[in-house]
């Protein structure tokens, strides 16, 4: 009896903690993978139609929403545009003056990204791995990928990608994408603005 007294009571305290660290555990890890600039973020997803943790989520891996980054290419800002893709990108807005330093600038930055986002799509039919895939590799590359059987534009033939960069780029974008779904249980508004700076 006295066995069956401390098997109890230690299955007990195993339901106990797992519930507290269940309690404590997502917003501990909130803390870790927060999602500054979260009001700019959601702004330019609605403007674009497009899923707020998706445009977070690359974001954190364009440039870990550093503001400032620049990449060995010479992209720019949170999103990583290139100043000549900012170019075509702020012409095709409808906007007449366009500085390649304006990119540093996060609102900015973070709405022609999102624009660029929207755009490859519409153009790769509504796919996230494969607009993800452009995004990095770029969009003619991966038109040609697709129409010479390279790759099939599917998410469990990312292995078939032809560029390591590319194939690594879109799974560390759909892990942060699941990652921050499950934190903050599917739902943008749960993401505080009081973390907007890193």
């Amino acid at each position: 009896m006295p066995n069956r007294l401390a098997a109890s009571r230690l299955l007990w305290l195993a339901l106990v903690a797992v519930l507290l660290a269940a309690f404590f555990l997502k917003p501990a890890l909130r803390r870790l993978f927060p999602i500054p600039y979260a009001r700019e973020i959601a702004a330019a997803a609605q403007e674009n139609a497009l899923d707020p943790f998706l445009l977070a989520a690359l974001v954190r891996v364009e440039s870990g929403f550093n503001p400032r980054a620049v990449s060995s290419r010479g992209a720019r800002g949170l999103m990583q545009v290139m100043p000549d893709t900012g170019q075509w990108i702020a012409s095709q807005m409808g906007w007449s003056a366009f500085d390649p330093d304006d990119l540093f600038e996060p609102e900015l930055n973070l709405r022609m990204g999102a624009w660029y986002l929207r755009a490859l799509l519409d153009q790769f039919d509504g796919r996230p791995v494969v607009a993800l895939a452009a995004y990095n590799a770029g969009r003619t590359r991966v038109q040609e990928w697709l129409a010479q059987g390279r790759w099939d534009g599917r998410e469990e033939t990312l292995e078939d990608i032809p560029f390591g960069e590319t194939r690594h780029h879109v799974r560390r974008v759909l892990t942060t994408l699941e990652t921050y779904r499950w934190l903050y249980d599917g739902s943008f508004q749960q993401v505080s603005p009081d973390l907007n700076r890193m």
